[in-house]
């Protein structure tokens, strides 16, 4: 009963980071109906610089914010020039893989610049020994803290998308982009603008995934936004309570097939996983059917 608590309560803290990324593919995929398939890769850099910068003396704070500002670099070259030219091609497909070839470029950056080992993650929240006693059950402070993280972004950007001007516009542009440009509203913007949140989103969930394994190395990513892209499938793209529902059961139940089964069948779940909701309901839980008058 024990294993199964603490696997329990590891797959909702790590769902909720996956449901993190998915919202941040959902971000873009609101705008342009694009997604970036580079942001593991953006996930294992702003983990790894922020790293960097610790074990060089920086403060944990500006070691974060800077990560994060070199993140918001990266997300307006990426929109700037891999994305917005092959969105002017109709029916185009250029942004999947110029998205992809961007990760994989900063994947080998980051083994030229950090080295191909592992580094190790310092203690930003809580240490790895720091738990709590739950109904007879050692519970890491660690994955309490990350779950309540990552549930108070996940409703910090639900409040800021229904309550804020730029969320309405953003909205607004999900539903008609030439409709939003007519009535005044800065579409241009308003897409740089998701690509950035979705890249500092990404960065945030690179940084609380590395805080509960320890280690990154230039690898780190892949496997994060597999479960992301999984999580916003199975939630509905688009929804950001599917995106977190989505990612919480996909975390879980990676968590008890590594602890039940076997570690290596974690990835084939995920793929089992969306196959399965891919037949079962293409829309995912949340979502909707989408009509398409011609």
């Amino acid at each position: 009963m024990e294993d199964f608590l603490t696997l329990l309560l590891a797959g909702i803290s790590v769902g909720a980071i996956y449901g993190l990324i998915a919202i941040g593919l959902n971000l873009t995929f609101w705008t342009t109906k694009t997604m970036n398939f580079g942001q593991g890769s953006v996930m294992m850099l702003c983990a790894m610089l922020t790293a960097t910068l610790i074990a060089r003396g920086w403060s944990q704070a500006l070691a974060i914010l800077a990560a994060l500002g070199v993140v918001v670099v990266l997300m307006v070259f990426t929109e700037t020039y891999t994305v917005r030219p092959a969105l002017k091609i109709e029916g185009s497909m250029g942004w999947a893989v110029s998205t992809l070839g961007v990760g994989i470029v900063l994947q080998g950056l980051a083994a030229l610049w950090f080295g191909s080992q592992a580094l190790a993650f310092p203690d930003v929240i809580f240490s790895a020994i720091d738990d709590v006693v739950v109904f007879g059950v050692h519970v890491s402070l660690q994955y309490i803290a990350v779950l309540v993280l990552a549930l108070a972004l996940v409703v910090a950007f639900e409040l800021l998308v229904r309550g804020t001007v730029w969320g309405r516009a953003m909205r607004a542009v999900s539903m008609d982009a030439d409709l939003a440009s007519v009535i005044g509203i800065p579409v241009r913007m308003i897409v740089l603008g998701s690509y950035i949140a979705s890249g500092v989103l990404a960065g945030i969930s690179g940084i609380l995934v590395a805080q509960i394994g320890g280690t990154v190395d230039p690898a780190f990513g892949f496997e994060l936004v597999i479960f992301g892209f999984v999580a916003a499938v199975l939630g509905g793209m688009g929804s950001t309570t599917g995106a977190l529902a989505g990612g919480i059961v996909a975390g879980v139940l990676q968590q008890m097939v590594g602890g039940y089964i076997s570690s290596a069948a974690q990835h084939g779940m995920a793929f089992g996983l969306l196959i399965l909701i891919l037949v079962v309901r293409p829309q995912g839980l949340f979502g909707q059917r989408e009509i398409v008058k011609v």
